[in-house]
């Protein structure tokens, strides 16, 4: 990711604005269709994500991927790829690598507000980088939060804390994301619960 990100920024790549795809009004979700090209690696791509907020009602991701990738000097398809994962993995590295830049050194407490896949591989990612003594974890429903604080605990070897309420999760914390998925815009995060610079807020891409 960082390679990716060192090309942007040197202009090596095209990155087409992000298209919506809403099949019904009724459906609780949508589809996003990015595209982009990536000189140094020689390849395009289009990749398409639903993004269904309900999906765990069923017993799915929230957001489930295809990745097509394409010969940028003749438009030869190269490869097919379930992106489900590679999404999540690539929200996370994106979220460690703000913090990495941006975020103090000595950064001890991480506050992470949502529980979707993405949500694992920032905290995983994050603490890689910081060795958090304390990780606090919080999500609207209390079995999605109590998992994925299990699923934490169990691949981190730490003690995960899960909270209540989005106050007692960021409150003073070093790092705060913010990645939850609201059915609805409604403010749910106040100023004065982020500790004063500084600290870092983050809001999962």
């Amino acid at each position: 990711m960082e390679q990716a990100l060192h090309a942007q920024g040197n202009q090596q790549t095209t990155i087409e604005p992000r298209m919506h795809l809403v099949p019904e009004k009724d459906y609780p979700g949508h589809f996003n269709v990015l595209r982009g090209y990536i000189r140094p690696l020689g390849l395009a791509g289009v990749k398409v994500v639903g993004d269904f907020y309900r999906n765990y009602e069923i017993g799915l991701p929230s957001e489930l991927a295809v990745l097509n990738l394409f010969n940028p000097k003749n438009g030869s398809p190269i490869a097919i790829i379930d992106a489900s994962d590679i999404t999540d993995m690539r929200t996370g590295a994106i979220t460690a690598l703000g913090a990495k830049h941006l975020a103090r050194k000595d950064s001890k407490v991480l506050g992470h507000i949502g529980a979707r896949g993405t949500s694992y591989w920032n905290v995983r990612l994050l603490d890689s980088i910081y060795h958090f003594d304390e990780i606090r974890v919080h999500s609207r429903r209390p079995e999605s939060r109590n998992a994925f604080a299990a699923k934490l605990e169990k691949d981190l070897g730490k003690k995960i804390t899960v909270t209540d309420d989005w106050e007692s999760c960021v409150r003073s914390a070093d790092i705060v994301v913010e990645a939850s998925r609201l059915e609805k815009p409604e403010p749910m995060l106040k100023t004065e619960w982020i500790k004063r610079a500084p600290a870092l807020f983050l809001t999962a891409p």
